[in-house]
């Protein structure tokens, strides 16, 4: 039996791990925060060059059956395409609300997003 973990990389940096992980929040926003820039780095790896929201609906569908054939198992693609699809949404909708392209969203956007929504 192999003691090798399996390991998918990250399209997050560790720099924004380590500023996350140094956050004076609760440990489930700060997993929240993790959450939304790892699916922010990916729609912004399959959406087109100069994007204000991302409404790539077919490219973000073949991106998660790309990623769910690495698992084998057939329920999880329409799964993981409804919950990275959830996630396009909320930081679309956060991303008009200040104003700011999609693309350009940063941590403290991020940050701002979670906290928002920890106090409604």
């Amino acid at each position: 039996m192999s003691n090798k973990t399996n390991y998918f990389s990250s399209p997050i940096s560790d720099e924004i791990v380590k500023s996350i992980d140094q956050l004076n929040l609760p440990t489930i926003q700060k997993h929240h925060i993790r959450l939304l820039a790892h699916c922010l780095e990916i729609f912004k790896e399959i959406a087109k060059d100069d994007i204000t929201v991302f409404d790539e609906d077919k490219l973000l569908r073949e991106w998660c059956e790309k990623q769910s054939q690495k698992f084998n198992d057939k329920n999880f693609n329409q799964l993981f395409y409804e919950q990275m699809s959830s996630a396009a949404k909320k930081l679309n909708s956060f991303a008009q609300s200040i104003e700011k392209k999609f693309k350009d969203l940063d941590l403290a956007d991020l940050i701002n997003l979670v906290e928002q929504n920890e106090q409604n």
